[in-house]
């Protein structure tokens, strides 16, 4: 590993990332604070989790940070398709629920794992899940998105919004979570990407969720709303507690290495419905949006 980008600095880069985030959230909030929980793992390893929440903007959302470190489970191993069983882990995760139907919910994540025996790799990206999708804010998503990834290498944009498409998806719905965004994991440090690129980016990706998200949810959060966009708005919670419970690989991941059980679950809204059969209306506002949740959208263009 270079002499100057080890786990210490990586794991206080990442501290940092959050640290910054938080203080943006609040200003753009003006209502909440976070709430802090230092943990301890008992394999090894803690961290911090941070959650807000019946603010003015965001109902409820957590900014986590986690440094783990000790021995997988062979099942843990096996899942990840590894050998060897000493991990190292570190990580930013976040998940803001608006408290508006009309501002998106929104998940970033950052994170850099290695394994004995010198295997590492670093994955992240950003998300975005819209309860109703507004054309023009996917589209000024995307782009920023691609500015982000272009500034680094002019082929990450397409291959982690394909990414993206293909792992925010709910094959048993036949829909994606969302409007999706950028999603990579699992990149190794190698001779066309060394580590100090692969880390700077994922440090970009990072610094670029605070002002991104600003500009995404900050405009709707006074935008009025019926009893019946609150109810769709619920109805696609449902939907994104469908992924992170039964497809999302991380939530799985610290469930079965020992992680706290309470920081892994934030990514839960406080509120989301189930109904038996629920249908949209033909031509409402609901299909339009219904119509939009697609891979293949090609939203930068």
């Amino acid at each position: 590993m270079s002499a100057t980008i080890d786990r210490a600095a990586i794991a206080t880069a990442f501290k940092d990332i959050q640290d910054g985030i938080c203080s943006s959230l609040e200003r753009l909030d003006g209502g909440a604070r976070f709430r802090e929980d230092a943990w301890q793992r008992d394999g090894g390893g803690g961290g911090r989790t941070r959650v807000i929440a019946d603010g003015a903007l965001i109902e409820k959302g957590g900014v986590n940070f986690s440094e783990v470190h000790g021995e997988l489970s062979q099942q843990a191993a096996r899942a990840l398709q590894i050998e060897g069983t000493a991990f190292y882990a570190t990580g930013v995760s976040i998940v803001l629920h608006g408290s508006n139907p009309w501002v998106p919910t929104i998940h970033m994540n950052i994170r850099y794992f290695e394994v004995d025996g010198g295997v590492r790799w670093l994955g992240g990206g950003i998300d975005l899940t819209p309860m109703y999708v507004d054309e023009a804010v996917a589209r000024h998503f995307h782009q920023r998105l691609k500015g982000v990834c272009d500034a680094w290498d002019p082929g990450y944009y397409t291959a982690y919004k394909r990414w993206a498409d293909d792992y925010f998806f709910l094959p048993h719905r036949n829909e994606t979570r969302g409007i999706g965004g950028i999603f990579y994991d699992r990149v190794q440090p190698s001779e066309r990407e060394p580590l100090d690129k692969l880390f700077g980016f994922t440090c970009a990706v990072g610094r670029l969720f605070a002002p991104l998200y600003a500009e995404v949810a900050d405009p709707p959060r006074d935008r009025a709303f019926t009893e019946r966009e609150r109810d769709w708005q619920l109805l696609r919670r449902g939907r994104y507690v469908e992924f992170n419970l039964v497809h999302d690989r991380g939530t799985r991941f610290g469930l079965e290495t020992g992680g706290r059980t309470e920081s892994i679950l934030m990514s839960l809204p406080a509120d989301a419905r189930w109904r038996y059969d629920a249908q949209v209306e033909p031509g409402s506002p609901e299909a339009a949006t219904q119509a939009l949740l697609r891979k293949g959208i090609d939203w930068a263009g």
